[in-house]
């Protein structure tokens, strides 16, 4: 009798173990995307609930009703660094972000609470901008939110579902952190010439300031043939179309010996362009 029971009791045990450990797919899965933007990273956290053959704006997702961007728990965004949306200035956190849809447009809410739209606090909201809707083509299934034409200052988070699409402008100011940083770094024994040039072409700044770098940066490394692909390339931005030239042949003669043919693909692009 007494083993009887404990062979009960061990069953029980067993069974309760496996119970606790037992897990089922979730209807709307948890997603995390992150990207580095400016100088350091944005990142989304979010449910993503599906059409399954639904109608979702202004049915399951009504008009005029706040929503949680997303299904099960709020929708969390976190900026590494100051940004502005819509032209709007957000400071650096973490957020709860809701949307106010209509038809034709949707109210973004970023909202510093952590409890979501069922216990949610208007004088919490840190942003709130009015981003207009767009319809795509064929149906979205799954909510998705993505980052798009990322550049060093700008980008746009973009959210699309059913067919309905929305892309909210992301901006930071770096153009003087950067000129402050590179402005400490040049009185350093090992100056980043290359990287600071590439800096200055890439954002339109001083041309002249970016060729005298890359032709230091030429100097200090003879033989790397991407430093004189940028130095052709500042030079014909500059006009200069007899020295981008002569710089891209450079660039393909070392490419050629380092047997990159990308960079000499680059280069007689370059020279074809002039």
């Amino acid at each position: 009798m007494k083993k009887l029971l404990l062979f009960l009791v061990l069953t029980a045990l067993g069974m309760d173990a496996n119970a606790q450990s037992f897990k089922v797919p979730t209807p709307s899965p948890l997603q995390t995307i992150k990207q580095e933007f400016s100088l350091s990273s944005v990142e989304i956290t979010y449910s993503r609930p599906a059409l399954r053959g639904r109608k979702i704006f202004g049915d399951i997702v009504p008009f005029g009703k706040l929503w949680r961007a997303g299904a099960n728990a709020p929708t969390k965004v976190t900026f590494g660094e100051d940004v502005k949306i819509m032209g709007k200035s957000l400071k650096a956190g973490s957020y709860q972000l809701m949307i106010n849809p209509s038809e034709k447009s949707w109210e973004i809410i970023f909202n510093k609470g952590t409890d979501g739209v069922f216990n949610y606090h208007p004088e919490e909201n840190v942003l709130t901008a009015t981003v207009p809707t767009a319809t795509l083509q064929y149906p979205v299934e799954s909510l998705a939110y993505q980052f798009e034409l990322v550049a060093a200052n700008k980008m746009f988070i973009q959210i699309s579902w059913e067919k309905t699409f929305v892309s909210i402008p992301v901006e930071t100011e770096i153009d003087a952190k950067i000129a402050a940083s590179i402005e400490k770094v040049m009185s350093a024994d090992t100056k980043p010439y290359f990287e600071s040039a590439s800096y200055y072409f890439e954002t339109g700044r001083d041309l002249n300031k970016a060729l005298e770098w890359a032709t230091k940066a030429t100097a200090s490394n003879p033989s790397a043939f991407w430093v004189f692909h940028l130095k052709a390339k500042i030079q014909a931005k500059m006009g200069d179309k007899a020295g981008a030239k002569a710089t891209a042949l450079k660039s393909i003669e070392l490419a050629k010996a380092a047997k990159n043919d990308d960079y000499v693909a680059l280069n007689e692009k370059l020279i074809k362009g002039l």
